[in-house]
């Protein structure tokens, strides 16, 4: 039984090549589950597309990268005195530190070791990092070797350049890491610019940018022609009306029906939402898989590594053994196998 990322490698690399070529100076990021890819494959994607650094999300993916990525890993998440930092500390000379507080930098430094540091700016999204009075201090700060600043943005948008501009019309003279810039974005900040180098830290527009070139599928385990009225499942529900129960791989082991807060406003998604949510509240959930051009109801709630799903008569089912598409989101499944063309 297995949940499947199938990748057209010659397709994939093309992608990966050209946004390679239009970004000089790129930074791949690798955080989480590795895009779907798993970090250890990314490390490798990375070292042959030629980049000098990686970017990981946390001090704890630093080991998943460091042997098959030879360069400088810059970790996004700021560093902390309270976090487990030992990973980086064997690496030292390869680490570049986030760093967005006055007393991190204070406590960093003293530590002795001169590490290396990316101070972030504290942009519109009121995440982390410092404010512009802040870091004019922290750019003189003594025991440290400073590796720039860096700029998390929102995504992509005119405001996003506008925020950009304003920071390099300050430090337009040293290296600028920055995310969500979009290609000329980042291109007219290089030329308005000409002293500032600028990193673009990329990693959903790298990695899932092509998504023609991406297919997911699942296995079908088994099927079971139901009549309504007749139990099923572990809670034991009635069928609403007779057809088939189709057992799929896939469940909440592999982050199959596990669904992040969407960011999408209007009108029409709020009614999505509500039609949604109203499915939900009479146990109807739609399943991220693809039958004939349709996503099937999950027929109760999926399970570890299985889903069971509800095909009403009149509904041919797939052949046991037989593979069906799947609908995710690849920064939240854990895919059995990976296979690159």
């Amino acid at each position: 039984m297995s949940l499947t990322l199938y990748v057209d490698g010659g397709r994939w690399r093309d992608h990966l090549r050209s946004v390679a070529a239009e970004r000089p100076g790129l930074v791949p990021v690798a955080k989480g589950n590795g895009y779907g890819f798993g970090l250890h494959r990314l490390a490798r994607r990375a070292a042959w597309l030629g980049a000098d650094t990686i970017a990981v999300g946390t001090y704890d993916e630093i080991p998943a990268v460091a042997d098959r990525f030879a360069g400088d890993i810059v970790v996004l998440t700021p560093w902390r005195p309270f976090l487990d930092t030992s990973a980086a500390e064997a690496l030292a000379d390869r680490i570049v530190h986030t760093v967005g507080r006055p007393e991190d930098l204070e406590a960093l430094a003293a530590t002795g070791s001169s590490p290396r540091v990316v101070l972030e700016m504290l942009s519109s999204m009121r995440r982390h990092g410092f404010d512009a009075g802040d870091l004019t201090e922290a750019i003189t700060a003594r025991g440290i070797r400073h590796e720039g600043v860096a700029l998390h943005l929102p995504l992509p948008g005119a405001a996003s350049v506008a925020e950009a501009q304003r920071l390099l019309a300050a430090r337009d003279d040293t290296t600028v890491w920055v995310s969500h810039l979009s290609t000329a974005d980042v291109s007219a900040l290089a030329a308005a610019h000409p002293r500032a180098r600028i990193r673009p830290r990329v990693g959903t527009d790298l990695w899932l940018g092509d998504r023609g070139a991406l297919s997911v599928r699942t296995r079908v385990l088994d099927a079971h022609p139901i009549l309504r009225g007749e139990r099923y499942g572990y809670r034991q529900r009635r069928a609403p009306r007779s057809g088939t129960l189709l057992v799929v791989s896939g469940g909440t082991a592999h982050g199959i029906g596990l669904e992040a807060p969407t960011g999408r406003s209007g009108v029409r998604a709020r009614g999505a939402a509500a039609a949604r949510g109203g499915l939900d509240a009479v146990g109807l959930v739609r399943s991220p898989f693809v039958i004939d051009g349709r996503q099937p109801l999950f027929a109760e709630p999926p399970h570890m590594q299985a889903s069971m799903l509800f095909l009403p008569s009149g509904s041919r089912p797939p052949e046991v053994g037989s593979e069906i598409e799947a609908r995710v989101r690849f920064t939240a499944t854990i895919f059995d196998r990976v296979e690159i063309s």
